[in-house]
């Protein structure tokens, strides 16, 4: 068979994250991160059966169409633990916006005193956030879209592969400080990785994750202005 169904397409993602969340629960280790080793069995059978990716779109779409719900389901965990808010709104509110500023700013310098376009620059900016506000941001600054995507889309992987590692190095163990942490800079996969962690951690992840969003666009005229541009 040289080619499957859009119904066997979504079976296989959804089987190749099922069972490799399982190893991950089973054997826990950063390099077996369940969303880049998901995409690395679905392109192996892709390219195993010949198929272009222009063949997975219509599966890619049904699942994206899901992120929508799998947002807004992060409100329940957040409720759950709704007083957390209430005992640290300040540190939350202070920490991840100074997460999302320097987050930018860093990237931004990086990236032009490497000498890179200015498009390069404006599309690294929001790097830190989810794929709609990164858009939406590079666009405004004559970023490129597409670029950001790629931008964001590796810094998501990068931060679910070494984040929790990293924070457990330097010792940072409170629940909400890493949840708060991997969602400040590693947005919807920072926030799967911190509740494979725990739902206290996730809650947190989620609710850092739409705060740096915000922040991110408030943010993006400073730090636009600060790296030089118009």
């Amino acid at each position: 068979m040289r080619h499957l169904t859009t119904p066997l397409l979504v079976a296989l993602t959804l089987a190749a994250y099922v069972l490799l969340r399982k190893l991950y629960l089973r054997r826990p280790h950063p390099l077996l991160n369940v969303v880049v080793l998901s995409a690395a069995v679905v392109g192996a059978v892709l390219m195993g059966l010949n198929m272009p990716y222009a063949d997975y779109i219509p599966a890619r779409d049904i699942m994206t169409f899901l992120l929508g719900p799998a947002t807004v389901g992060l409100a329940v965990p957040l409720y759950r633990h709704r007083g957390l808010l209430r005992l640290y709104a300040l540190p939350i509110l202070a920490s991840v916006g100074l997460g999302a500023l320097t987050a930018m700013l860093t990237a931004g310098a990086i990236a032009k005193y490497s000498g890179l376009p200015r498009e390069v620059v404006m599309s690294i900016l929001p790097k830190g956030v989810s794929i709609p506000f990164a858009v939406e941001i590079a666009r405004m600054y004559d970023g490129v879209p597409p670029l950001a995507t790629a931008f964001v889309v590796a810094t998501g992987t990068l931060g679910s592969l070494v984040g929790a590692v990293f924070l457990r190095r330097v010792g940072i163990r409170n629940p909400v400080a890493r949840g708060l942490a991997l969602g400040t800079v590693s947005h919807a996969q920072g926030t799967a990785a911190a509740l494979e962690e725990g739902e206290e951690q996730g809650s947190m992840a989620g609710l850092a994750l739409i705060l740096a969003g915000v922040f991110t666009a408030v943010f993006a005229p400073l730090a636009v202005w600060i790296l030089g541009g118009p």
